[in-house]
């Protein structure tokens, strides 16, 4: 039997508007990519991005311009060679990763890691708002680890206040490439007065060769700046670690890639998300395994998840059950 392809969009409402430096959301709008054979459907999930130059559209024409080759048993390194990194390719990827499992009688954790899986750390994101909002958001989340979304000039302030807040929390700044040169010290000496963890892309992609001359009070994490493997060598010395996301990779299968690389040269690796459910998270639970750290909570910002969601207790979340994927 052939295998079938098939596209469609499907649109979650958040809990609440979602705010970063660049905009606001109040949906995760997501393309599914299935593929079924005769051993059953694989699946997965993306988030086309418009900063990236993504949009619904432009990730269904991508997915459709590969069909002929995907229904024709293309493979993941043929698959990899054929779409250029990003959501349409991850969509598929990971599909393709879902549906070799299940021909093969075994679990993609089994395939990438090595040993049983474990439930991991995720922080959880708090969304950009005025200082005393943020702070309110950061106490009643009650969590140990807490993403804090920044990149405006009022930062200093904000991150005061979330850290007074925070019970002892852990915090990572994520100012999406919000700060600037004439900003960037004393942000950083703010995120390392409250003790921050991590600060990710402070600056704007492409605008980050001051990195490498300037004191790192915190560590500072690439997101922008990396989206696979080939990004990696123009950032030593700049970040000290990068976030690894499926959708800029175009799959687990490049991530994989990307993660081995990164440890050569020195990164620390954080495993990341764009706003999704729980059909996206897991292969990136797995992907995580062995990351220092991970942001992995897109379900818990969406109003209801998927069936066979991922478990998520306080902190932790948990490897996916074969019902979800893989």
């Amino acid at each position: 039997m052939p295998r079938r392809l098939s596209a469609t969009v499907e649109r979650f409402p958040l809990a609440q508007e979602f705010r970063i430096a660049r905009g606001a959301t109040s949906e995760a709008a997501v393309v599914t990519c299935t593929i079924a054979d005769e051993y059953g459907r694989g699946w997965g999930e993306c988030v086309p991005y418009p900063r990236y130059g993504e949009s619904i559209d432009s990730v269904l024409a991508e997915i459709e311009a590969a069909r002929q080759a995907i229904e024709g048993g293309a493979s993941r390194d043929t698959i990899g060679r054929l779409m250029r990194p990003g959501a349409a390719r991850n969509a598929v990827d990971c599909a393709l990763w879902d549906i070799e499992a299940k021909s093969n009688g075994t679990n993609v954790g089994a395939m990438i890691c090595g040993e049983t899986p474990r439930p991991i750390e995720t922080a959880y994101t708090i969304s950009l708002g005025p200082a005393a909002e943020m702070a309110s958001a950061a106490r009643a989340a009650d969590r140990g680890l807490l993403k804090i979304k920044v990149g405006t000039p009022q930062d200093p302030e904000r991150i005061r206040a979330v850290h007074a807040a925070a019970r002892g929390a852990r915090l990572i700044l994520d100012a999406n490439e919000g700060w600037r040169a004439e900003n960037l010290a004393s942000n950083l000496l703010a995120a390392a007065a409250a003790g921050a963890v991590l600060v990710e892309q402070p600056l704007p992609a492409g605008e980050d060769e001051i990195l490498a001359r300037i004191p790192h009070p915190v560590p500072i994490c690439a997101d922008e700046s990396v989206h696979t493997t080939a990004d990696l060598e123009a950032l030593v010395g700049r970040y000290d670690y990068v976030n690894v996301k499926l959708d800029k990779t175009g799959g687990l299968t490049e991530a994989l890639g990307l993660v081995s690389r990164a440890r050569e040269l020195g990164f620390g690796v954080m495993v990341g998300c764009m706003v999704g459910t729980s059909l996206a998270m897991a292969p990136a639970v797995l992907l995580a395994q062995t990351a220092e750290l991970a942001d992995l909570d897109g379900p818990l910002l969406l109003k209801a998840d998927r069936r066979n969601g991922l478990r998520y207790a306080q902190t932790l979340v948990s490897p996916p059950d074969r019902s979800l994927w893989g």
